[in-house]
């Protein structure tokens, strides 16, 4: 059965509006005053529909009260709600406007008020319909008396207070609440802490509600705070870069608790100072003397982080795998990490393979958000396999260090893998590649998606990590002058890249896309040079927003959604198994496909030195490199094909 849409609600801003109109005053200042969270003043059809519907429910509340005339004398003025080619007489004006049972008198005063007096003609009156005398300001007064007087009764009549159980189809524009429910935002109360959950940014996962629409509804919701009893927080108008540690903490407070493991309060008696399997405090080569302080000495120990106090790409994921064992330890197994045996990690093998959903949450969430969970959902076997790896890396350090006695990780053997099926290789294929380097060429110019086009096509021509190119300055690019084979002199560009581990490494950059950069600064008021002095500090996928005085890095987690997003609507263009590899892709598919195509060679070029590549990527071992070269695969298999043929061509002679 279909269910019935929630009516809507007149609250105490359609009432002001009206008021202002009844008193002359400007519609669209009116508007932006008191109803912006409706639609824009410039979007007439939806003034006049809002209109049309306050007017309709002035009406119904008005004959439910046995006064079927009085809301539709606060509304007389045609000019400003309909568009009459002609104008009526007195009784069809009566007629259009609801007041056959008012008196002839009262219908002539309000006709004459809806429609004032021509000129007069040889300085006679004339009929209604015609040319008449000016009203007198003291009967315009009485007239606007009596509408004011007739939407006090009706606001004290119909008037409602938003509560947080009340469906925003019920107080939000009607486009906007449907979006809104479609994201699962059904009730005021959803709405609210999603805001307060996500922060500014929270409309990004609200499909048809953009920045502008996100900043009328939140406007609304402050306008209703006292009486709906809900708090957006001021730290959901702040940009990321803007948030300060007193709002974050005051948002999501220490406790002991599902938190990330910087806001996670571990109880005393489990804090591991007196934990089952610590060694002796005094051969301990840690000033750690718990449980959590060792955790943070494991992580500083695996380098240094970024410049601004962030920790790098490998103690970010470092610290999930430690924040997980340390939140089920003491939440769910009720010990101190150092107390944990092998039986205890037999069980957390089971729990992270069937994580709860109270545990899970979406990727996206901040951590400072309340809606911040551990984990995304049940860990696949290769996930389980590589979080188990990082654990007994952490016991491993921690038995170096003197701080335990064992590492009940060793004894617990790390899950197999299923065995990838041929040809499910994480990389694109020439023409999938060609395919999305045409859509995204093809995308609309806009500064949002040059940067995307920027970033696709750097991540497919360097084979950097994602970490690794949201990071890379206009200051690390330095032009260089070579050989080329044939002999004659070229100049490229080469990338200084800080990669995993602390070690560093150049890297080729093809001169078109250092151009494309050159392009972009100077749409920006930069100069083209990339080298130029202002230009240093620059991000390579700088994010140029008007109203921030500098050019901000895009995030890692920013430009992974960005790319996944525009994989998604590219696999729609295409069937098959090629819309099906397009959806699973994702920024480290580009990374891949560098390798695989750089090594495979494409249109008569020959392949790119192994060792050239393995530079690329930034792998200590050649043989890792090694793995994505399919043409030893393809030897291998024409050699034994070979091989099978002469033995069988033997035993027939």
């Amino acid at each position: 059965m279909k269910k019935s849409p929630t009516p809507r609600k007149l609250h105490s801003g359609h009432f002001a509006f009206m008021r202002a109109l009844a008193q002359g005053l400007d519609e669209r200042a009116s508007w932006d005053r008191y109803l912006r969270s409706e639609s824009e003043h410039s979007d007439l059809r939806t003034v006049r529909r809002t209109i049309a519907w306050i007017r309709d429910e002035f009406a119904a509340a008005a004959k439910r009260e046995n006064k079927p005339g009085t809301a539709r004398l606060i509304l007389l003025d045609p000019e400003r709600f309909t568009a009459a080619p002609k104008q009526p007489t007195v009784a069809e004006f009566a007629l259009a406007q609801g007041m056959e049972e008012f008196s002839e008198a009262e219908q002539l005063e309000a006709y004459e008020d809806a429609y004032p007096p021509r000129a007069r003609k040889g300085g006679g009156a004339s009929e209604p319909g015609g040319g008449q005398g000016a009203l007198s300001a003291t009967r315009r007064g009485r007239v606007i008396e009596r509408q004011l007087e007739a939407l006090r009764w009706l606001q004290g009549l119909v008037a409602q207070d938003p509560r947080p159980g009340d469906r925003v189809s019920a107080w939000l524009n009607p486009l906007v609440a449907a979006r809104l429910e479609r994201a699962g935002l059904s009730t005021l109360f959803d709405l609210v802490e999603r805001i307060n959950g996500t922060g500014a940014r929270w409309w990004v996962q609200v499909p048809g509600v953009g920045e502008l629409k996100a900043a009328r509804i939140v406007e609304w919701l402050h306008a209703h705070e006292a009486v709906l009893g809900l708090r957006v927080g001021t730290h959901a108008a702040q940009r990321r870069s803007e948030l300060t540690l007193d709002s974050l903490t005051k948002v999501m407070p220490a406790a002991t608790a599902l938190r990330p493991f910087e806001k996670f309060l571990v109880p005393a008696e489990l804090d591991g100072r007196a934990g089952r399997y610590r060694a002796p405090v005094d051969k301990c080569l840690l000033v750690a003397r718990d449980d959590y302080a060792a955790i943070g000495a494991w992580l500083a120990s695996k380098g240094k982080g970024a410049e601004d106090g962030e920790p790098s790409a490998t103690q970010r994921a470092y610290r999930k795998e430690a924040e997980r064992l340390l939140l089920w330890a003491v939440l769910e197994r009720n010990k101190a990490l150092s107390s944990l045996g092998v039986e205890d990690i037999a069980v957390f093998e089971r729990f992270i393979a069937h994580a709860p959903a109270a545990w899970c949450g979406p990727r996206h969430r901040q951590r400072w958000s309340p809606l911040w969970r551990p984990f995304e959902g049940p860990l696949s076997p290769a996930a389980i396999r590589h979080s188990l790896g990082i654990l007994r890396s952490l016991f491993t350090f921690w038995m170096s260090q003197g701080y335990v006695t064992g590492n009940p990780f060793t004894a617990v053997a790390l899950p197999n893998l299923p065995q990838r099926p041929l040809g499910s290789s994480r990389s694109l294929t020439f023409a999938q590649w060609d395919l999305i380097d045409a859509l995204v060429e093809d995308h609309v110019d806009t500064e949002p998606r040059r940067r995307l086009r920027r970033g696709m096509r750097w991540l497919y021509a360097t084979g950097l990590r994602l970490a690794e190119i949201t990071r890379v300055k206009c200051e690390d690019l330095q032009q260089v002058e070579y050989r080329t084979t044939g002999g004659s002199m070229a100049t490229d560009w080469m990338l200084a890249v800080a990669g995993k581990g602390g070690r560093s490494r150049e890297v080729p950059v093809p001169h078109e896309l250092v151009d494309e950069l050159g392009d972009e600064l100077v749409r920006h008021g930069f100069e083209r040079k990339v080298s130029a002095p202002g230009n240093r500090n620059v991000p390579v996928l700088a994010r140029f927003d008007d109203e921030l005085a500098r050019p901000t890095a895009w995030s890692a987690s920013g430009l992974y959604q960005a790319i996944k997003a525009f994989l998604a609507q590219a696999a729609d263009t295409v069937e098959g198994d090629d819309g099906e590899r397009l959806r699973k892709a994702s920024t480290h598919w580009l990374r891949h496909s560098h390798a695989s195509h750089a090594l495979q060679g494409r249109g008569g070029q020959h392949p790119v030195p192994i060792q050239v590549v393995q530079n690329n990527l930034g792998h200590a071992s050649v043989g890792t490199t090694s793995l994505y070269l399919t043409t030893e695969r393809d030897e291998g298999l024409r050699a034994m094909r070979g091989f099978w043929r002469s033995r069988t061509a033997d035993s027939h002679q």
